[in-house]
């Protein structure tokens, strides 16, 4: 009888063990959703004491960015926008050329101002001619936002005939070339007369070329920003 129970008991407490299984896998619940990181905005130095908006300066020069669309020699879109951005030295003394020419009955018309390095590079590759596009290597006098590219318009702000279109790459627009009419002669000559007289420097294969030099501004490859 004794014999009996203790079976019973030892059955008992055996079957109230807990009963091992296999390792099962495990499983691992998704990662939450995180917030995606909002894009970082393009490197911008285009603060007042770095730049000057000519739109903001000197409203009646008439802008007209020429590498913001295809046509120019590139056949390329190469800004994404048309802005004339200038050190502020070189502004003031562009401004004081608009002044002096609409006291005469002119005015002038900007094509182009501080052009990125990398656009330096893509004028380069198409054309890696030194008389007509600075070497990137080097670096050009609009990639430190010094030179600007520019011609006349009359009182009404048409553009006036300068006797070649502007980029065009031949000896009829080098500044010295006379083999033109008395009016164009001396239109060229009031507009580096004028320019001269306020700073800047011709060079010697560009009519419409200007560079402004002295202000130690660096070489810059920050695109602006369109408004």
């Amino acid at each position: 009888m004794q014999f009996r129970f203790l079976l019973f008991l030892f059955i008992f407490i055996s079957a109230c063990q807990p009963v091992s299984y296999p390792d099962a896998p495990k499983v691992i619940p998704p990662a939450p959703d995180l917030p995606k990181e909002a894009p970082k905005p393009p490197a911008s130095d285009f603060d007042m004491s770095n730049w000057t908006d000519m739109a903001v300066l000197a409203p009646d020069i008439r802008q007209n960015i020429h590498y913001a669309t295809s046509d120019n020699f590139t056949k390329q879109v190469l800004y994404p926008c048309g802005r004339c951005l200038l050190r502020p030295t070189v502004a003031n003394a562009l401004l004081q050329v608009q002044k002096s020419l609409e006291s005469k009955g002119y005015g002038l018309v900007v094509y182009d101002c501080y052009r990125p390095l990398d656009v330096q590079w893509k004028m380069w590759e198409t054309t890696p001619d030194k008389r007509y596009v600075s070497d990137p290597n080097k670096g050009s006098m609009h990639n430190r936002g010094t030179a600007v590219d520019l011609s006349l318009v009359n009182s009404s702000g048409i553009e006036l005939d300068m006797g070649t279109p502007y980029d065009y790459f031949g000896r009829e627009a080098w500044p010295e070339y006379t083999e033109l009419s008395p009016e164009i002669l001396e239109r060229r000559r009031l507009l580096q007369e004028t320019m001269l007289v306020n700073g800047f420097q011709s060079i010697r294969t560009e009519w419409w070329h200007y560079s402004f030099p002295g202000t130690g501004s660096p070489i810059s490859e920050v695109v602006w920003p369109c408004n």
